[in-house]
């Protein structure tokens, strides 16, 4: 097998994930400086735990909703999942969620030859709309500088309220609520335009911003190129069911604690049918994305089962490939097209998203 990973039992979180690529071994994601520490016990479990990717629902925080007061990220990402079989290559567990009640299965399988990933999460007996998603992150501090790129956008904003306030800490550089069409070409709060498809970038700085895909070929990507360790790290999603990607650069914005200007170089790829991070009042609410067509939240019902597939995976990097300008399907899974005309041939099964 040539994929590794396990699950922290408080929150699902998915950890120590490593990918064998020939005699190497890759380890794509982050795990927070605290983690595993005795100064984490007094966290509540997200941040205790805070590492890999996990499951959120609702997706980001904020007010109660009708009675429903979630913690951050939702129950997904706090609560205690039991296991219900861990066998090498697929792990399945459950949580019982009690805010709003409901059980969420999740299975995490790697394919023999392959480099992949495949999460499955089933929501059953829930009622009512929910906004939720993938909360990936991505370390640039161990594997080196990376080139992002995602799908052809169609929106793309950058959070519209304050996400750092400098009295309390924390520090912001980009344009609040502006609009952009390129990650190349983004608004800074003092003047000029960034480019955030290179990371780590903007050092003292924590940013947010939110992408929605033009929907094509029913899967929606977003890739990082990782020259120095040579590899490329992509995802794969149906826009159906995760409909936009929320970028969260962490790098050294946060001074109070737990972070304490510690957190660098920390990319969250998230993956989302949500708006924003702003949790589910504001996602169920008139808001603007949902005013141009785009979801942020999905009807759950208490007699169906709902089913949220996600893949990612990893690929070596031939010789010229700089940055990922196209993700297409094949016979036998994807190709990746770089915008210097080099390609990778990777083997997935993208009929999984269906």
């Amino acid at each position: 097998m040539n994929v590794s990973f396990d699950i922290t039992r408080t929150g699902g979180q998915l950890g120590k994930v490593k990918f064998r690529l020939g005699g190497k071994t890759v380890e794509p994601f982050s795990t927070a400086p605290w983690c595993d520490k005795p100064e984490a016990k007094k966290l509540i479990p997200l941040l205790r735990e805070l590492r890999g990717d996990f499951f959120c629902a609702p997706f980001g925080a904020g007010p109660a909703w009708r009675g429903e007061a979630h913690p951050p990220h939702g129950e997904p990402a706090n609560g205690t999942w039991k296991v219900l079989s861990s066998d090498p290559g697929r792990l399945v567990a459950t949580l019982q969620a009690s805010v709003r009640p409901g059980t969420i299965t999740k299975i995490i399988e790697a394919r023999e030859g392959e480099t992949n990933i495949y999460q499955t999460h089933l929501l059953e007996g829930f009622k009512g709309d929910m906004c939720l998603g993938h909360h990936a992150m991505l370390d640039f501090t161990r594997n080196g500088p990376g080139i992002l790129s995602t799908s052809k956008l169609r929106l793309a904003q950058v959070l519209p309220v304050l996400f750092e306030n400098p009295a309390e800490g924390g520090y912001s550089s980009l344009k609040p609520g502006a609009w952009f069409r390129q990650l190349d070409s983004v608004p800074m709060a003092v003047g000029g335009r960034t480019d955030l498809t290179r990371y780590p970038a903007r050092d003292g700085f924590e940013d947010l911003v939110m992408i929605h895909h033009r929907d094509s070929d029913d899967f929606a990507w977003a890739a990082v190129v990782f020259p120095e360790k040579k590899f490329v790290w992509f995802s794969l999603k149906n826009p159906a069911h995760l409909a936009s990607t929320v970028l969260w650069h962490s790098n050294g914005g946060r001074h109070y604690a737990p972070w304490s200007g510690r957190h660098r170089g920390v990319l969250g790829v998230e993956d989302v049918t949500a708006y924003f991070h702003l949790g589910l009042a504001a996602s169920l609410a008139d808001n603007p994305w949902k005013e141009k067509g785009v979801a942020t939240s999905i009807p759950l019902g208490r007699k169906k089962c709902t089913r949220i597939p996600y893949i990612m995976g990893i690929a070596p990097l031939p010789s010229g490939f700089d940055s990922v300008r196209a993700i297409r399907r094949t016979a036998a899974g994807i190709r990746l097209s770089a915008a210097s005309g080099a390609q990778i041939d990777h083997v997935v099964d993208t009929a999984f998203l269906r």
